[in-house]
């Protein structure tokens, strides 16, 4: 049996056979090529509700509503912000939530773009607690802060503010010049006895990130 060709290269000594490539893998190569177009008409040119981001959307929905229903239709008010600041998984609903909505505005982090830094210790619309909420729900500045009473489930702004003010003292790097005046504390969560599991959230936090 003759051996199999080789190729020009060699590399420290080291020689390439001319073996070539297998022809279902050749075919499976140009089928996906083939396929391509009509996958991506179908998912991203087609009908609402088919591309990826909208089922996710979808999914997403559905989730917070299953979330939702176990805690009922939050107060937004100082002592419940509080209490949900305590909850790290509540948290994390308010960070997707601060994710998908405030990031152009404040950055990332909360660094603070074209609305202020969210990570130092000045405020400028904000006293207490309960007014990170009155902010969200009712806007500031004029419509420099729009508000978000009318895009927002209820819940989603408690959650938010929660989240927002987790993020007092952390002064990330590069944030934006303080603006306003210091402010007393966040007050303490006041201390509760709960059923095991009842505070925390249904589904998998993965299908929010």
């Amino acid at each position: 049996m003759s051996e199999a060709p080789k190729t020009d290269h060699a590399y420290d000594g080291i020689e390439e056979y001319d073996n070539p490539l297998p022809g279902w893998w050749k075919w499976l190569f140009i089928a996906s090529i083939v396929f391509s177009p009509f996958y991506w008409v179908y998912y991203h040119n087609g009908a609402k509700g088919r591309s990826i981001e909208d089922q996710y959307g979808v999914a997403l929905a559905e989730n917070t509503r299953l979330q939702f229903a176990e805690i009922g239709d939050l107060k937004l008010d100082g002592p419940t912000i509080a209490k949900f600041m305590a909850k790290d998984s509540w948290v994390k609903v308010g960070e997707s939530v601060f994710r998908a909505n405030c990031v152009s505005c404040h950055g990332r982090e909360g660094e603070g773009k074209v609305g202020p830094n969210l990570t130092d210790e000045a405020y400028k619309n904000v006293a207490v607690l309960a007014d990170i909420g009155k902010v969200i729900n009712n806007g500031a500045g004029n419509g420099a802060m729009p508000k978000w009473s009318n895009r927002l489930h209820i819940n989603e702004i408690v959650l938010v503010s929660a989240y927002v003010a987790t993020l007092r003292g952390q002064n990330v790097e590069g944030g934006r010049p303080a603006e306003g005046r210091e402010i007393p504390p966040w007050p303490e969560p006041a201390v509760e006895e709960e059923p095991a599991g009842e505070e925390e959230p249904a589904a998998d936090e993965e299908a929010k990130s």
